[in-house]
């Protein structure tokens, strides 16, 4: 876990420098930082969505244990909360990293989409840090849903074409990562606490059949989302000589290997005398999505490649 956490800061942090050398382009002030935050905000919607997802399913598998994993999504929240608010603070200052607390102009957020954006994704994160530590957590799919929407909506200006195409096709992808990535955690979690009961197994696969759905909508919004910013005439090339197609290229390497693991995880579940081996394969899994929610965090914070 401490490997994990620490290639997840290192990797945005350190990542915009190996990425952007021989190829030209501008290094933009403060992209290892936000590329750092938004590596912890998608991390922290994804907890709280996943632990949503694996307890509804939890509801119906028979003769499940009443025990359940300590929730994670207060934490999460808050975490999402800090990293949605400095990310806010560098959309007060002009999208540049504020040097002190006079650089911020937090009126200067009404006056943009893009303040406006930040602001909801900050105000909604609290909002389901609040929910998660109530009595009624299910009451967070409301706010975090809100993230979702205005996440999708930021990556995607309105001087983009057909920007509602593509703001669509991120909050799918967003919505679907989440559920594959925090579900994962969170049913491993819970397996973990059951101490091998036979709903265990259950749990997993039905898990399984819905995460094979959440993979294709993952690859297929990310490659239309990909084709929508790199041509499929330019799209090799881009892949080398830009930043974004370099990191790109990483994150494709890294989800490859996760559908093995994927895969493997999913044969052991159907043909191996004991279903819950399944489980070592799938926490290689968790483990290699932490690293593309890392790898995913800094792609947004790089610059977009030209359309040749």
């Amino acid at each position: 876990m401490l490997v994990l956490v620490t290639l997840g800061a290192v990797i945005p942090l350190f990542g915009p420098s190996a990425a952007l050398r021989g190829t030209g382009e501008a290094d933009a002030p403060g992209t290892g930082g936000i590329g750092l935050l938004r590596a912890v905000l998608f991390a922290a919607l994804s907890i709280p969505v996943g632990e949503l997802f694996v307890r509804r399913l939890t509801r119906s598998v028979p003769g499940a244990p009443p025990t359940e994993p300590r929730s994670w999504s207060t934490a999460a929240n808050s975490a999402g909360f800090v990293a949605a608010l400095g990310l806010a603070s560098v959309v007060a200052t002009g999208n540049l990293v504020p040097d002190g607390l006079a650089d911020i102009d937090v009126g200067g957020l009404y006056d943009s989409g893009d303040g406006k954006l930040a602001l909801l994704e900050v105000n909604a994160f609290l909002a389901a840090a609040l929910c998660a530590a109530s009595g009624r957590p299910g009451t967070q799919v409301w706010p975090l849903a809100a993230v979702m929407a205005a996440e999708a909506l930021r990556a995607h200006p309105t001087t983009e074409y057909s920007p509602l195409v593509g703001s669509g096709l991120t909050l799918v992808h967003l919505v679907c990562a989440s559920l594959w990535t925090g579900g994962l955690l969170h049913a491993l979690r819970t397996l973990r606490r059951w101490r091998g009961a036979e709903a265990g197994a259950v749990l997993l696969g039905r898990y399984a059949r819905v995460a094979v759905v959440l993979l294709a909508a993952v690859t297929a919004t990310g490659v239309c989302s990909s084709l929508r910013r790199m041509p499929p005439e330019t799209i090799l090339e881009q892949l080398t000589d830009t930043a974004y197609g370099r990191v790109l290229l990483a994150k494709v390497i890294l989800m490859a290997g996760v559908a093995v693991l994927a895969l493997w995880a999913r044969i052991r579940l159907a043909r191996a005398e004991d279903p819950l081996t399944a489980c070592s394969p799938a926490r290689a899994e968790v483990y290699a999505l932490g690293v593309v929610v890392a790898v995913s965090g800094l792609l947004t914070a790089l610059p977009v490649p030209i359309r040749w």
